[in-house]
């Protein structure tokens, strides 16, 4: 449940006749799946202990809250529980937690632990989340893949790559669509990712579930909420599909994924206007 970033990778609207990257998939060695399935194994060990300190901390430390949390685990739970097909979780992205804080509203620590490949896999920025030792060793248990933001584009295919098999092996992986912290504060559709579509065009069967997640004082982005915070999440699953492929349909389903983001949006502040007395 820690928090993440997104992997952007490559310009998210190449123009006409680019090259994008190699069109094989890099697979994960038997040493890299090894070391996939040992951290899994370790972090699924350690989980009764870091999985409901992590809440408390947000709860009691911080004093934040979900507003109807019951509606969206129950989605969470239905779409998950639906096929076994793998499920990749795309949210909008405004602050440093915010996959820890979507991971909260998605699911109660106790379910998760009973189901604990439904909690989401995260890609932090190694530079923010595992630059001491106790914050890699913090982050390696925490179900995390760091990546270092901008790096050359074979170490960004290897991380995708890696996210894709665990996908296949029936854990949920979570991305930010968008490519990074929104500046403006809200989602931007022109700021979809290549990586996100790379991912669920990798596996046909992907389910994609957006969530849209937006704390009752945040106008713009930030490094942490406000404490005290109130957040509203709005949970919903679609079929992200293209019929181009390689770059410019992964460029495609990305952007299908940022639009639900948007009208997810959309519908959040027209229902917060809704609650709001009139002037």
């Amino acid at each position: 449940m820690s928090a993440s970033a997104s992997i952007r990778g490559l310009p998210p609207s190449p123009p006409p006749g680019e090259a994008g990257p190699a069109s094989h998939a890099l697979r994960p060695s038997r040493r890299e799946r090894f070391a996939l399935s040992f951290q899994l194994a370790l972090s699924r060990a350690s989980a009764p202990l870091w999985v409901p300190l992590t809440v408390a901390l947000m709860r009691f430390g911080f004093g934040w809250r979900i507003v109807d949390a019951a509606s969206a685990r129950r989605r969470y739970r239905e779409i998950v529980g639906a096929r076994g097909s793998p499920v990749l979780v795309c949210a909008n992205h405004l602050t440093l937690v915010d996959s820890a804080v979507i991971a909260w509203a998605l699911g109660s620590p106790w379910w998760y632990l009973r189901h604990f490949s439904a909690l989401p896999w995260n890609v932090p920025e190694r530079r923010n989340f595992a630059s001491s030792a106790a914050s890699r060793v913090l982050v390696y248990l925490m179900k995390c893949v760091p990546i270092v933001r901008g790096s050359d584009r074979r170490e960004v295919a290897a991380v995708l790559e890696r996210l894709r098999y665990l996908l296949g092996r029936g854990e949920a992986v979570l991305m930010f669509p968008e490519g990074g912290r929104s500046r403006s504060g809200r989602v931007e559709v022109e700021s979809a990712a290549y990586g996100v579509g790379r991912v669920a065009s990798l596996l046909p069967d992907c389910r994609v579930v957006c969530v849209y997640l937006r704390g009752e004082g945040q106008e713009t982005y930030g490094d942490l909420p406000a404490r005290g915070e109130r957040f509203h999440v709005h949970v919903d699953a679609i079929e992200a599909r293209s019929e181009c492929g390689g770059l410019r349909g992964a460029v495609e389903v990305s952007r299908q994924i940022v639009a639900r983001l948007a009208e997810l949006e959309e519908s959040h502040f027209e229902r917060r206007a809704a609650r709001e007395p009139s002037r």
